[in-house]
């Protein structure tokens, strides 16, 4: 371990003996393995911090750590030999975790996974909460909709109720690990715990397991749910079912299912909030000379005065002709932008129309124009 043992602990190096246990509390609770099941790094980290703290917290072994460093407690590179090089080792990082927290292993099971639901090693343990991502229509966002999925989820078995085992028969307690289900096991200098590999960390061995689900108390199953989507979600919006995750192990409470909304683009809106922006093209003379046209909402057509002399990209705003919200309180509003198409492919006839137009326009009718105009000869 090459990383300063304060730095690794997030402390001052002038820290207090109390200060330092506060740190190192927080971090065994972040890294413990049991809230990390299956991470190499947080195993790693779990075991780093430990060390670090066994060293800081003892008077002595800190003095020699701030006048020589990591050399007082490494051999040839090797970290886990005792101060100067004399043996000794490391203790083992879950000894150190429970004489921090104390030997309750209830009450450092509760702090670790808050309230003590998991407090209980071979107790009832709640059921993985399950994700589902559904893509809805753009108009299902706006308007809500009913509709129906299918998960694939590990429920009780209906044969032995959750138990694993085959009805009428019983557990025993593991003989390779006691009943801890742990084991420790030596590597070098190190002394790592880990689940019994007898009993997969139950501390309970199964007779006869469940014909059924072979002894796991769960069999796959699929299944199909019923969901509302509320009028207003957008894409991230998530939808929890309660109860609908995976069941529980030895009689816990299942996990929740949470759907998690994707919602597809639509071909005219640009979706803001809770408000509409669709861009609608105009002829030249509208834009010049003003008039009425029709917009798309997205509840249907709607009419909008355009002002004589509209510019290309003005934006217009229809209250009331967005999104609704999801919490109920009103909607938003469309804004309307215009671009201004400039004729194209003109015929001669049109040509020589636009031109005598041209020609007989004054710089009254471009203000900006003009503006631009006199700005350039200012400078040049």
């Amino acid at each position: 371990m090459a990383t300063d043992f304060y730095t690794l602990l997030g402390v001052e190096r002038t820290v207090s003996a109390e200060e330092l246990k506060k740190a190192y509390r927080k971090l065994a609770l972040k890294y413990h393995p049991d809230k990390n099941p299956g991470s190499k790094e947080a195993e790693e980290k779990f075991k780093d911090i430990s060390q670090a703290y066994e060293v800081l917290s003892d008077a002595n072994k800190r003095a020699m750590y701030d006048q020589v460093g990591h050399e007082a407690f490494t051999q040839r590179g090797r970290p886990g030999a005792g101060a100067g090089g004399r043996g000794g080792g490391f203790s083992d990082p879950f000894d150190i975790f429970s004489q921090v927290f104390g030997d309750s292993g209830g009450s450092i099971f509760e702090e670790l996974f808050g309230g003590g639901r998991r407090g209980n090693r071979n107790g009832p343990r709640e059921g993985a909460d399950l994700r589902y991502d559904l893509q809805i229509t753009f108009e299902d966002a706006v308007f809500g909709a009913d509709k129906q999925i299918e998960i694939e989820k590990a429920e009780q078995c209906e044969h032995c109720h959750g138990e694993g085992m085959e009805p009428g028969t019983r557990k025993r307690t593991c003989p390779q690990c006691g009943g801890s289900g742990q084991i420790t096991i030596s590597q070098g200098f190190f002394s790592i715990r880990q689940p019994c590999n007898q009993c997969g960390g139950q501390g309970e061995k199964i007779e006869q397991p469940c014909k059924s689900c072979g002894g796991q108390g769960r069999i796959n199953r699929g299944k199909k749910l019923s969901l509302h989507i509320p009028a207003g979600v957008e894409t991230g919006s998530r939808l929890r079912v309660s109860g609908e995750g995976e069941a529980g192990v030895r009689g816990g409470p299942p996990g929740d299912l949470y759907v998690v909304l994707i919602v597809r683009e639509h071909d005219l809106f640009k979706r803001s909030g809770n408000d509409l922006l669709v861009e609608v093209p105009i002829d030249f003379p509208t834009a010049a000379l003003g008039g009425s046209i029709k917009v798309p909402t997205i509840n249907g057509m709607a009419s909008l005065k355009i002002p004589a002399g509209t510019q290309n990209g003005a934006v217009f705003r229809l209250r009331d002709k967005g999104v609704p919200s999801v919490r109920g309180d009103g909607r938003g509003d469309q804004h309307v932008r215009i671009t201004v198409e400039v004729p194209r492919d003109l015929n001669r006839e049109q040509r020589e129309k636009l031109q005598a137009f041209a020609d007989a326009c004054t710089a009254e009718v471009t203000p900006t124009l003009k503006g631009f105009l006199d700005r350039i000869k200012k400078l040049f």
